[in-house]
């Protein structure tokens, strides 16, 4: 098991715990992740949902590039429709989902931050989209919801650079609701979750449903587009040279 649930003071805890791959997605992790939102979700008691990343130096830092390497285009497909089915699910929770954000947010971590409702970062939080640097476009929804957050403008900056985005300028721009020190961030998230918690359950679930509605509309058309280009990658030379670059701890020859 990759992920740990609890249940306290109607709050569902769910921890991404695979310190030493600094949280990673593979296809198993993404299983049982899917399954455990579901298992809160459906848990009568829970109301808001805090999702955090195990260890102290990452959140999620995105997916298992070394599984990537393996892949040819259909099996890129079948992982990117499944991080999509992931995000997707946390993006129309009807209980409010925050990201604690306790260090790197790399790729696929900063995509499954991006689904969540709410977002909070420890200090020392870096999040990124750096998929060109291995010749690749963000395949969990990068390429679509971070422009409804922060815009087009700093979405392509992020996307088209790979920058490194540190917690104080991703607050400035609004990829994240707030910035607190490390050792307070799961207590924030937990305020932010009373107060949720005090507001009526119904309202709350058809204000999620307004606000997707609103910033989402052509969502499922931009995700299959985004698979698809994604997955099609896979068979490039230059998405080849790039993994393995990335494995092999030297700079991309393109």
């Amino acid at each position: 098991m990759y992920i740990k649930t609890s249940v306290n003071n109607s709050i569902g805890y769910l921890n991404i715990d695979r310190p030493e791959s600094l949280n990673a997605m593979n296809d198993e992790v993404l299983d049982e992740f899917i399954s455990k939102i579901n298992d809160l979700n459906s848990e009568p008691k829970v109301r808001v949902i805090i999702i955090s990343g195990a260890g102290d130096k990452a959140f999620i830092a995105g997916a298992d590039i070394k599984l990537m390497q393996q892949m040819d285009s259909k099996k890129a497909l079948s992982f990117a429709e499944k991080g999509h089915r992931l995000t997707k699910l946390i993006e129309s929770s009807k209980k409010p989902i925050i990201a604690a954000i306790n260090g790197y947010a790399f790729g696929g971590g900063t995509e499954i931050a991006l689904a969540c409702h709410l977002r909070l970062a420890s200090e020392d939080a870096i999040f990124s989209q750096p998929e060109v640097k291995i010749g690749l476009v963000p395949g969990w929804g990068g390429t679509q919801r971070l422009p409804n957050i922060v815009g087009k403008g700093i979405a392509s900056e992020m996307i088209l650079t790979g920058v490194n985005v540190s917690a104080k300028r991703a607050f400035e721009v609004g990829l994240v609701n707030k910035v607190v020190k490390k050792d307070d961030l799961i207590s924030e998230c937990e305020r932010v979750a009373k107060l949720i918690i005090s507001n009526s359950p119904n309202a709350i679930a058809e204000s999620i449903d307004l606000i997707n509605l609103s910033s989402n509309k052509p969502i499922d058309t931009g995700l299959k587009i985004e698979a698809k280009k994604f997955s099609e990658l896979f068979d490039s030379d230059e998405t080849i040279e790039g993994l393995s670059a990335f494995i092999e701890k030297r700079p991309p020859k393109y």
